[in-house]
């Protein structure tokens, strides 16, 4: 079937609360983190203990004025985006980020967080899993494709810069990310009171890559009372382009999912030191009270990618590579 481009590709913004009655949506990536924690007997309480330890670690991080450590919670919304990518009405899932908002229970007030966060999408799984996977299928020595990315990429730029986003969200979004486990990353003389530490790596890593096709810039920082730094990816100035609350609704937040998801670093029984080389190996760690399937998280990334090729990359090829060529921001 032929399809073509009708007035450009349309974004559908859709969202849903992660709470303790959070259910995932049929479209949602059964590998993101937020879906991951709320399946299974367990999901409720998964949820609950999520929700608690997000929290806390905003408490922590937000201590002036807040003597009893509860002045603040955490509100997340999951956003959806689906794009309708020839007019039709049919519409692909695209990326979901999370939105934070910040409960002030002193003042009784509901201010914005951070937009971004967590980042899901079905194209990156293929490029990763499908793509990449079948690029070097045979070869001796790994190599990148050399548009890997380029596609993913615009389309992000596109939607950041599309009125639907710009209807939404006041600011640009900060994605934040564990740290890559192949490399090693040096700590500088600069330190945030919020971010903490500025860490450098030896040389980019193929994720810093892929995120740069989507525009995005990456600095890297150790919090306080962190064990090990996180990866903001951002547009224009992560420093003076947030405020100390948005960057705690960031940390707090993503902190506990990779406290979770990656114990052995996030959840170290000892801190990263001048010179740091994360590792899943680490044996020296602490689990948290959530339940996670990580082993089903791998496999399903796979089926995620091929999902995406079958609904969006081939039946769309052509349509994609006309738009993609014409790409103008």
């Amino acid at each position: 079937m032929q399809y073509t481009i009708k007035n450009d590709f349309v974004f559908k913004l859709s969202s849903v609360y992660f709470n303790e009655d959070y259910k995932p949506s049929i479209s949602t990536r059964t590998t993101t983190n937020f879906a991951n924690l709320a399946r299974g007997t367990s999901r409720q309480e998964n949820l609950r203990n999520t929700i608690q330890m997000i929290n806390n670690r905003f408490n922590t991080l937000a201590h002036w004025d807040n003597p009893e450590n509860d002045r603040y919670s955490v509100e997340l919304e999951i956003v959806s985006v689906d794009m309708d990518i020839d007019g039709s009405g049919k519409t692909f899932p695209s990326i979901e980020i999370l939105k934070t908002y910040i409960i002030d229970h002193q003042t009784l007030k509901r201010v914005d967080g951070i937009v971004g966060n967590n980042f899901s999408s079905y194209i990156r799984d293929y490029d990763f899993n499908v793509l990449l996977s079948e690029h070097n299928k045979g070869k001796e020595q790994f190599s990148i494709p050399d548009d890997f990315g380029e596609l993913h990429g615009k389309m992000f730029k596109h939607f950041v810069n599309s009125e639907s986003y710009k209807k939404r969200f006041i600011k640009p979004p900060v994605i934040c990310l564990s740290v890559a486990e192949s490399k090693i990353y040096y700590r500088t003389g600069n330190c945030h009171p919020i971010l903490g530490f500025e860490y450098k790596p030896t040389e980019s890593s193929l994720t810093e890559q892929y995120f740069s096709k989507m525009g995005l810039k990456v600095r890297y920082f150790m919090p306080p009372h962190s064990t090990a730094p996180l990866a903001f990816y951002f547009f224009g100035d992560l420093l003076d382009g947030y405020t100390n609350l948005e960057l705690i609704s960031t940390i707090s937040t993503m902190e506990t999912f990779q406290k979770v998801y990656r114990p052995e670093i996030y959840n170290a029984n000892s801190f990263a030191g001048s010179c740091y080389k994360p590792s899943l190996k680490n044996k020296d760690y602490s689990l948290t009270k959530i339940i996670y399937n990580r082993e089903e998280r791998s496999q399903l990334a796979i089926e995620q990618g091929k999902f995406a090729e079958e609904h969006f990359i081939k039946p769309y090829k052509s349509l994609l590579e006309e738009w993609s060529a014409n790409f103008a921001h």
